[in-house]
């Protein structure tokens, strides 16, 4: 079997880096280090703690250039736009820190004659944080930088095909004076990988990835009564009312579709439009569409980058001609996009009306840059669809009318619901999945919940 990663860039299909995957004794070696680091870090005070990780931060965002470009070619995005993961991932660090006091803070009962009692948050041990490729900073910063400052120590084991990802956190912990063997990496297989969950030095896992993903991690861990957190797929709907700012809806509406090109959790897949507004919709959207560039994402004139891989082009081009044999219609010619051909990661965009929840890309989640265009009649009708569906990450609804909206989002089977936005992870506001989108929080100081334990103290001070 291969013993060394070979990240594939889909940019030129090079080989953009190598590393070997940890072995038996790596694996080990590190679960022990980090039970012993853990005993000292949790007794670091919250203060030193918050201290030591936004020196982290600091260091992290001072190489952004360099994390930026190494974002671009392990999977593809926009050198335009890679560097804002790197200021994402500021917001929600230095969020997390604010929050820690509020997050970990004992709570105090009422005074009760001759007792003193009070809950207190304690760590978990020792977190497994696995990350995924498509937003591979913000994804591991979500539960990396929370657990640490519970005092946690961590292990991070990130995709294949973004194996620098790990290693530029480390560095960035080890900057920050994070004392060795708190924050460690592993390259693992997958075997490995399972493996590491069900070691009983485990004491909680926090996965992003596939429903396929999350269902491994969950019967690895069964049985062994710890955390999982799971944030998995999406097929995100948005509904565009009657009474909703057109323009605005349609430039917030399709950035969401079609930045990283389509390859986000959270990303908008499926739209409905009132009737009334439908034609102008689509006239609108098509146009945006129209002014991406499908390019190299090297260059700083491209806006819509290559998939991470050619298999995952394929998959959305199946989704795509499939639906469109079952009469849904195509908008984009991709004969107009050079670089869009089979065996081949880059991938013209595609809006696709006359669409229906029959068809698969308006069900099963693409990850890619197409969206569904489907009209409605009304605003129940649009939240019958919204709800038709095996996940439920993010909905969003457009309109001037937010007592209206607020009405729609409280029907909505959704873990985060938006007005007038999407795509956007507000890193006070916890965030959540239901359905086939998994389960668990992270992010806001609720985030805190999941990766400390309560602890009970009840004091008979009077005998």
């Amino acid at each position: 079997m291969d013993s060394t990663i070979s990240t594939i860039s889909p940019i030129d299909n090079s080989v953009y880096v190598e590393r070997p995957y940890a072995g038996l004794e790596d694996i080990q070696s590190a679960l022990d280090t980090a039970v012993a680091a853990q005993q000292k870090w949790k007794n670091v005070s919250l203060a030193e703690r918050k201290a030591l990780c936004t020196k982290a931060i600091d260091s992290f965002v001072a190489k952004r250039e360099r994390i930026a470009e190494e974002i671009c070619w392990q999977m593809g995005r926009p050198i335009r736009s890679a560097a804002g993961e790197i200021a994402g991932v500021e917001e929600r660090a230095r969020t997390m820190i604010d929050l820690a006091d509020q997050g970990l803070a004992s709570i105090k009962l009422e005074d009760k004659p001759g007792f003193e009692r009070w809950i207190q948050r304690e760590p978990v041990g020792i977190v497994f944080v696995i990350a995924p490729w498509n937003y591979p900073y913000l994804t591991a910063i979500n539960a990396v930088l929370p657990a640490l400052l519970a005092g946690n120590s961590v292990i991070l084991k990130h995709s294949a095909q973004t194996p620098l990802c790990a290693e530029r956190l480390y560095e960035a912990f080890s900057a920050g004076g994070l004392p060795a063997g708190v924050f460690q990496y592993l390259h693992l297989k997958h075997e490995d990988t399972e493996t590491v969950i069900k070691d009983e030095r485990i004491n909680h896992v926090a996965f992003t990835g596939s429903v396929r993903g999350g269902a491994m991690v969950e019967q690895a861990a069964a049985g062994r009564f710890i955390g999982v957190g799971l944030e998995l797929g999406g097929k995100d709907p948005a509904y565009i009312r009657p009474d909703a700012n057109l323009s605005h809806a349609v430039d917030t509406a399709m950035d969401g579709a079609f930045f990283n090109s389509g390859q986000s959790c959270c990303g908008v897949e499926r739209i409905y439009v009132h009737e009334s507004i439908y034609e102008e919709f689509v006239e609108q959207a098509i146009d945006w569409v129209k002014q991406l560039k499908l390019g190299r994402p090297d260059d700083p004139e491209t806006t819509l980058g290559p998939l991470v891989r050619t298999s995952a082009a394929d998959f959305v081009r199946e989704q795509i001609q499939e639906a469109i044999a079952q009469g849904a219609v195509g908008h984009i010619a991709s004969e107009d996009y050079a670089l869009d051909k089979s065996g081949s990661p880059y991938l013209a965009p595609q809006i696709l009306t006359e669409v229906n929840h029959r068809m698969r890309v308006m069900t099963e989640e693409t990850f890619g840059p197409v969206v569904g265009i489907q009209k409605v009649n009304s605003d129940e009708e649009a939240i019958e669809l919204m709800n038709d569906s095996e996940f439920g990450l993010t909905a969003s609804v457009f309109t001037n009318d937010i007592s209206k909206g607020i009405e729609l989002g409280q029907q909505l089977e959704t873990g985060t619901f938006f007005i007038n936005r999407c795509d956007y992870l507000d890193p006070d506001l916890a965030w959540t999945g239901i359905k086939n989108s998994g389960h668990g929080c992270s992010l806001s100081v609720l985030g805190y919940e999941h990766l400390t334990r309560p602890k009970s103290f009840h004091i008979k001070t009077k005998l």
